[in-house]
């Protein structure tokens, strides 16, 4: 079939937008003229991305049949993006009863075309309940009475991808790869700009196509291979891999936990996507969608492109801004409404002579490889303790060095709010008996500016009030420090170009005598 080259526009409903896929599908789909309304629970999690304002934003939910068929009125085609990795409970029936929504509100809205992006699989084999249910999806929507294109896709590499990250922290981690015996199963990845190539195109595709497809890219690899041609990109060593039959999903699960930032409720149902050969068994697809422009990309290029992307600063969207299942997302009540309520809070405030947006940059810039200001030992001790119940964990960081966004993870923190130049609002979302949040913002006054830090901690129950009581010796250390370190931080900026100038009329024997004094007082993070 020819490439749709001019493709007439469509009116197109997005689930998922804010997810990994969905986030960079938007933009793709606007470039490509359609007009685009997105479906999402928090509204809010799109405030600061570029695309906000041109496309129609519904607030709801899928387990909301009547949201559902709202959105998806006046509309030519739906986007099934949503998948509940990691998520607890009967995730099957959960995801079940929203593909039925989604089905029944296209077939009544006269929707066109469904395309839904599910998991490459081999037929004939016992599938992990993670499989099972994507299948199971794609089975409801084919049935739905709206022609539907299934994209079933392996491992997608890009930067911010789940797979990729996993690759990649297992190889820079581990100079020896003591291995489950899947690593010798093979796989075939994409690079995740082809993934959205067939998205994109998949949504003018014409007449009543209605079936599953299996997409990958041109290379065939064991999960070993993936891993060593990570190594060649990255400039590493190759990795010594063994194969110990003793490692099983559940055990594997807790390696990738503790030594990669993906947490355990999204290691498990990869690890278990990895259990059996996940290669595409036919290329039905060339037939309906031409490859992309200069064919396929092969892996160890995906992966020289998802390099190249991180250091440039240019990652579009990330695993580590998946909505995190079981944390709390209700946004910091306004403070009459803690009113008969137990509410410990921990308040700091540092007059400095520097300006108000230069110690805004240090507030936004927290974090991740910046650290956290104060006492980084007590820091690491905590990320590892959520680590090891489950949690994030301190080593998800955050997907841009300098730049916040509202809706961003940070650490085992995620930016509730953000008024850029003046507060930063986190809420916590590590495990722990209550609810907490960190603000911290920056005020000008005459002469330059005022910090303050205010942490907010709503207890639950006993345990809640005994964890508060435990960790407040700490809190003069941790808390104090940070409004310290933050505020030098931000003074320290304002002096560098005076420094710099000063610098120049000196003698290079006096030049290396300040740095050495610097280095010997050690830094303020």
């Amino acid at each position: 079939m020819a490439s749709h080259a001019a493709p007439s526009p469509r009116r197109i409903l997005v689930t998922g937008a804010t997810g990994y896929i969905g986030g960079r599908l938007v933009p793709r789909l606007l470039e490509a003229g359609h007009s685009v309304r997105v479906l999402v629970r928090s509204p809010q999690k799109l405030t600061d991305v570029p695309w906000r304002d041109r496309v129609q934003i519904v607030e709801g939910d899928l387990a909301d049949a009547h949201a559902v068929a709202v959105a998806c009125e006046g509309m030519d085609v739906v986007y099934y993006l949503v998948h509940s990795m990691g998520g607890r409970g009967d995730f099957e029936a959960i995801e079940r009863t929203a593909a039925e929504h989604v089905a029944a509100g296209a077939a009544a809205a006269g929707v066109a075309r469904i395309v839904y992006l599910s998991g490459l699989h081999p037929d004939g084999v016992a599938l992990s309940k993670h499989l099972r249910s994507r299948t199971e999806v794609g089975r409801i929507l084919l049935d739905s009475g709206v022609p539907t294109i299934v994209l079933q896709a392996g491992v997608v590499i890009g930067s911010g991808s789940t797979s990729f990250e996993m690759i990649r922290h297992l190889t820079e981690v581990l100079p020896y790869m003591p291995a489950p015996k899947w690593v010798r199963n093979r796989i075939q990845p994409i690079a995740v700009r082809d993934v959205l190539h067939y998205l994109v195109e998949s949504a003018s595709v014409p007449g009543d196509v209605n079936r599953a497809f299996d997409i990958g890219g041109p290379d065939v690899l064991r999960y070993g291979q993936m891993m060593n041609g990570y190594a060649l990109e990255a400039g590493l060593k190759q990795r010594p891999i063994a194969s110990l039959p003793v490692f099983t999903p559940w055990l594997a699960s807790q390696w990738v936990n503790l030594v990669t930032p993906i947490p355990r409720r999204l290691a498990v149902p990869i690890i278990e996507s990895l259990q059996v050969d996940c290669v595409v068994r036919e290329h039905h697809i060339d037939d309906v969608i031409p490859p992309p422009a200069g064919g396929l990309t092969g892996y160890r290029r995906a992966v020289r492109l998802a390099l190249q992307r991180m250091r440039d600063g240019e990652v579009e969207t990330s695993w580590r801004n998946a909505t995190v299942d079981g944390a709390p997302s209700d946004p910091l009540p306004s403070d009459p409404d803690w009113a008969g309520h137990t509410v410990y809070t921990d308040v700091r405030e540092r007059k400095t002579a520097t300006t108000a947006e230069r110690l805004f940059s240090v507030i936004e810039s927290i974090g991740g490889v910046n650290g956290w200001y104060s006492f980084p030992l007590a820091w690491a001790l905590r990320g590892w303790a959520d680590k090891v119940v489950g949690g994030v964990g301190l080593s998800r960081g955050r997907t841009d060095p300098h730049t916040l966004n509202t809706g961003d993870a940070l650490d085992f923190w995620r930016v509730e709010h953000l008024d850029r130049g003046r507060l930063l609002r986190l809420r916590a979302e590590m495990r722990l008996p209550g609810l907490a949040w960190l603000e911290m913002s920056a005020t000008p006054v005459e002469g330059g500016s005022v910090y303050r830090q205010r942490a907010i901690y709503f207890p639950k129950g006993l345990g809640g009030r005994l964890y508060w009581w435990a960790i407040l010796p700490f809190h003069g250390i941790i808390f104090s420090g940070m409004a310290n370190r933050i505020t030098a931080a931000a003074v320290a900026l304002g002096d560098a170009p005076k420094r710099s100038k000063a610098m120049e009329a000196v003698s290079p024997e006096e030049h290396a005598a300040v740095d050495q004094a610097e280095s010997e007082a050690g830094s303020v993070r």
